[in-house]
């Protein structure tokens, strides 16, 4: 009678084992299933998670609205390099804050200065990968946006940019 009831103690703890076992599994796939449908929400209704620092490398805000947008001109500019003369082609887009477009367009002249004389104190070995391209980017945006005093550039995009 005693090996009775410890084998149906054993049973039933294997019982409960597996009970507990269904309920964590079951537990686990709700939560997957509450995360998914969360995620697949917010995209839907438009309101995606900016990726991280993605913002980061162009500079300030955190905001996704796309401000008002100059052209600068292309521009060629020597660069330094040891092997002989380089040159780097580029034309940039810059991204306002707020609708201040007019005074970038009357410092035009003290910001394409500000931009050849960056670009043009870099090397080809900085410019040629995209780390050397995005450092000067920021430096960019860095020197722009202390030439201007009532306007705020958010972002920097290179419409062009050729080394040779």
């Amino acid at each position: 009678m005693a090996e009775k009831k410890k084998g149906e103690a054993q049973e039933s703890g294997k019982n409960n084992n597996k009970m507990l076992m269904m309920v964590v599994i079951a537990i686990i796939l709700a939560a997957g299933v509450a995360a998914a449908a969360y995620f697949l929400g917010t995209r839907q209704s438009g309101a995606t998670p900016a990726p991280v620092g993605s913002e980061v490398s162009a500079g300030t805000g955190t905001s996704s609205v796309i401000g008002p947008m100059v052209d600068i001109e292309p521009f060629i500019v020597n660069i330094l390099d040891d092997e002989g003369t380089r040159y780097l082609k580029a034309a940039i887009t810059l991204e306002v804050e707020g609708s201040g477009t007019e005074e970038i367009n009357k410092r035009m002249p003290q910001l394409r200065d500000a931009v050849l004389l960056v670009a043009g104190n870099k090397t080809y070995d900085e410019l040629r990968d995209l780390q050397g391209k995005l450092q000067l980017r920021a430096e960019m945006l860095g020197r722009i946006n202390e030439i201007l005093r009532n306007t705020r550039v958010k972002r920097i995009y290179f419409t062009e940019f050729v080394v040779q």
